[in-house]
């Protein structure tokens, strides 16, 4: 989705160009948004580098002086209240709960006075494991660097190295002990990674936190794909990972689909919603776009194409009319 949405906003571009955002921005449907980030980083990032683009630091900051200049940024009780606000709020939320968030975003924020979510797997705290998804990034990043790891895998898919980077990094959830396989062959050591390069956020850092006024959320169990799961599963995952965060004192009134919401049905909406009186809402990542089930936001994500904020924004609303256009604008569930 994030790269067929990269295509498109490569064809708005021109058109984007000629407008000022101010212009554009009367075409907002909504007066309030989400926004999701997953880290910012100076550093080469080789466990997220495959996956998506991210924010340096200078680059976040002119994101944020741009919003602030043309949004309201509002904390979770603001949003749930729905707080009045002189211009359009957003709320911020990161994903996945890397250690970025601690030590490079959290400080920005402090410092602006604006509050995030972070939407967390509980199975990666405290860095007991890592995720597929950056098993994928961190085994082709290992391969490109080391001319032995090309040599030998390129013995092994009988000279389709190119071609393998791209089956490593489109390995399912299903058949993610594939990851494990391929490290084993190549002598590559998660665990050892880890320990070197904390990807995840500890307990103890989610606490603090918390306590600095920060929210902690659920973002799923492990990561999973919810449209390859079995209802049974997507409500198992989900629960665990609610249960988690009401244990340790996090938020229990929303939860965040890891990658997409895409093809999840009412009947997973209205059991997670009966089976947790708390819960708010649940959220989405698809846009700027409308939702038939009423409870499920959908939130605007950051780092398509690395675009800076008021780029992306103007793509998301050009989108968004052009959707409205096809009748497309709004999610339909079954």
């Amino acid at each position: 989705m994030m790269r067929f949405k990269s295509k498109i906003f490569r064809i708005f571009n021109p058109v984007t160009q000629i407008f000022s955002f101010e212009k554009l921005s009367g075409l907002l449907p909504f007066d309030d948004f989400i926004l999701v980030y997953h880290l910012v980083s100076d550093e080469d990032v080789k466990h997220v580098k495959h996956l998506f683009p991210y924010r340096s630091v200078k680059q976040f900051e002119k994101d944020l002086d741009f919003l602030s200049n043309h949004f309201e940024f509002v904390s979770w009780e603001d949003y749930l209240s729905q707080k009045k606000t002189s211009k359009p709020s957003i709320l911020l939320t990161f994903d996945d709960g890397y250690s970025e968030f601690y030590d490079v975003i959290s400080p920005i924020l402090r410092r602006k006075g604006i509050f995030a979510i972070n939407y967390i797997n509980p199975k990666f705290i405290d860095n007991t494991e890592l995720m597929w998804r950056n098993k994928a990034s961190l085994l082709v990043s290992k391969i490109n660097e080391n001319d032995k790891l090309k040599e030998k895998m390129f013995r092994w898919t009988k000279g389709e190295l190119k071609h393998n980077f791209s089956s490593i990094l489109n390995i399912s959830f299903d058949n993610r002990n594939q990851l494990d396989d391929i490290a084993d062959y190549l002598d590559i050591d998660y665990e050892q990674y880890l320990k070197t390069n904390p990807v995840y956020m500890t307990l103890e850092q989610l606490k603090k936190l918390k306590n600095d006024g920060f929210g902690i959320a659920s973002h799923g169990w492990d990561h999973p794909f919810y449209n390859q799961l079995s209802l049974e599963n997507q409500l198992e995952n989900t629960q665990k990972a609610l249960d988690y965060m009401t244990e340790n004192q996090f938020y229990n009134d929303s939860f965040a689909f890891p990658f997409t919401d895409h093809l999840v049905n009412n009947h997973f909406f209205d059991s997670i919603f009966l089976r947790n009186p708390a819960l708010k809402f649940t959220f989405g990542a698809a846009g700027i776009k409308k939702d038939s089930y009423s409870r499920n936001i959908q939130r605007v994500p950051m780092e398509i194409g690395n675009y800076p904020a008021q780029k992306l924004l103007k793509n998301e609303i050009i989108y968004y009319q052009f959707l409205k256009l096809l009748h497309k604008n709004i999610i339909n569930r079954s």
